[in-house]
């Protein structure tokens, strides 16, 4: 049985009061995005819905992706952006070991500070990769994810933080990684589409995109 899952695809209204709030906080986007999943969904919502996204800006648009197990976009604010949903399954049926795709992803990369000795037992901070260090993390996730990278275009991301007053400092670095890769591992690769990659999904990281890599 395929995985179960559908991706809305939401071009953003830059007009829209409620737009440009969202893109300055990424709490209340999270919290704006949370509204297209059931209600009721335990403690840990976002997990349970499958809820990812992704912001893919151009020169003249900023498009939304998001992700879950079901989406009623209906519940977007009013005149947030024209949005259409699709269903993954045929994207799912079609990966198999060893054919070509291309990706995209924004990813958070960041290692775990080590602590001496004499502090075994504590957590270190994590710290952001940046430059080959950051390659070498996606290179690393992407192939425990059933995916073997042929090419990496490493792009800087805006980072997301919270803009809300009161609001528990932090910043997440984020980079966007494109490029073309083979399947490895379909079963391994269907569940990182599913669970994404790495941290701060609550935060516009680890939506993993794959199309044929001979598509235009």
């Amino acid at each position: 049985m395929s995985p179960r899952a559908a991706l809305a695809r939401i071009r953003l209204n830059p007009h829209s009061r409620a737009v440009q709030r969202d893109l300055r906080d990424a709490n209340e986007m999270h919290r704006t995005l949370m509204r297209l999943v059931p209600d009721q969904l335990g403690e840990a919502p976002r997990q349970a819905a499958g809820l990812l996204y992704r912001l893919d800006v151009t020169d003249t648009t900023s498009t939304l992706l998001v992700q879950a197990t079901t989406l009623d976009p209906e519940r977007l604010p009013d005149s947030y952006g024209h949005s259409d949903v699709k269903d993954l399954t045929p994207m799912f049926n079609a990966l198999k070991k060893g054919i070509a795709v291309r990706y995209r992803i924004v990813v958070n990369p960041v290692k775990t500070e080590r602590l001496p000795l004499d502090q075994k037992g504590q957590r270190g901070k994590r710290i952001a990769l940046t430059g080959p260090e950051a390659d070498q993390w996606w290179t690393r996730r992407a192939t425990e994810a059933g995916l073997q990278p042929h090419t990496l275009l490493p792009t800087p991301v805006a980072p997301a933080q919270p803009g809300s007053k009161g609001a528990r400092p932090m910043r997440y670095h984020l980079v966007r990684y494109d490029g073309t890769a083979e399947v490895t591992d379909p079963d391994a690769l269907a569940n990182a589409v599913l669970t994404g990659v790495g941290r701060a999904k609550s935060y516009g990281a680890g939506l993993l995109s794959l199309a044929p890599a001979h598509s235009a």
